[in-house]
């Protein structure tokens, strides 16, 4: 079991989840944030500062680690959204090539999952203020499928996966790899909590090494 693992975009709405899962299993984290202050404390956390696009700096600062979780956002609300998701996640690529780990996993949108043949985002009832971002996050799934150096996962969370359906820990989900999964009322729905129980398990799994997966209850 890996036991040293950075979280990059820790202080986000995922990655806040993905440091309390593992810090609570027992591993050591670095959880990495633009703004490190706002890094809860905890005895086995250490907070580091770096910027995702200072590919130098953030190289070092996951050097020594077993693995890298990577819950970057470029923001939802930011009108730059499509190009800087995906210079962010580029360079969190090239940072993590550059430090040596080998163990990289990485979560994007539902928005590359199929249904009927069709990907979520070219669907004419996509909601148009996060298609940048889901778009932007395809994009990026098609290019780290060629990347023969790390072992990557990409994570894809359920469709309905937002502050909405967070607040609760079931420690159980279903898994598929291109299409969502769905409960018996047709919906795809997994708590922010659970995409972390998710992103751990994989990381102590590791059943879709280069792979995308999703996961839903």
């Amino acid at each position: 079991m890996s036991k040293k693992v950075a979280v990059i975009g820790a202080t986000g709405f995922v990655g806040k989840q993905v440091v309390n899962e593992l810090s609570n299993r027992g591993y050591s984290v670095n959880a990495i944030a633009r703004d490190s202050s706002k890094v809860e404390a905890k005895d086995n956390v250490t907070a580091i500062s770096a910027d995702v696009n200072n590919v130098e700096e953030l190289a070092k600062a996951l050097e020594g680690s077993d693995a890298v979780i990577n819950t970057f956002n470029a923001g939802w609300t930011n009108p730059n959204l499509y190009d800087d998701f995906l210079n962010g996640s580029r360079n969190i690529e090239k940072a993590v090539e550059k430090s040596g780990v080998k163990r990289f996993i990485t979560v994007g949108g539902a928005g590359s999952l199929f249904i009927d043949g069709q990907q979520l985002v070219d669907g004419p009832d996509f909601p148009a203020d996060i298609k940048p971002g889901a778009a932007a996050a395809r994009d990026y799934l098609n290019e780290i499928k060629k990347n023969e150096t790390l072992d990557w996962t990409f994570f894809s969370p359920a469709i309905e996966m937002h502050p909405g359906t967070a607040g609760i820990r079931k420690g159980t989900y279903r898994t598929a790899l291109e299409n969502p999964v769905f409960n018996e009322e047709g919906r795809s729905i997994l708590s922010v909590e659970d995409v972390a129980v998710a992103l751990v398990d994989e990381l102590e799994q590791n059943n879709f090494v280069k792979q995308r997966f999703t996961a839903a209850y």
